[in-house]
């Protein structure tokens, strides 16, 4: 069994006992998170799509850890110019495990 959720303007694959870092939610660690933008859930060949949300759909999950991904280095270049910017960006993320999914 598997469900397709929406969080963060992604959209992530999950089945139960995922582990998956998602963008930064505000919960502490440890609690449960429930997760109810849910767009499609798969339960062998029973499949249930949602316009657009799938009515009752639920995630439920525990946050694991908070943390920042690995750096993401933006080069900016003009040639001929004697003209360059370098600057980086790290994303904040939310660890999550997927405990249960509800149709």
């Amino acid at each position: 069994m598997y469900a397709v959720i929406s969080t963060g303007g992604k959209q992530y694959k999950l089945a139960q006992g995922d582990v998956c870092r998602i963008e930064k939610l505000d919960a502490e660690e440890g609690s449960t998170v429930e997760i109810d933008k849910v767009l499609m859930i798969a339960d062998g060949d029973n499949i249930n799509i949602g316009t657009p949300f799938v009515d009752g759909g639920k995630v439920t999950a525990t946050v694991k850890s908070h943390g920042r991904a690995k750096k993401v280095e933006i080069m900016k270049f003009r040639r001929r110019k004697h003209d360059q910017k370098r600057t980086g960006h790290r994303q904040y993320y939310t660890e999550i495990e997927v405990t249960g999914i509800s149709a």
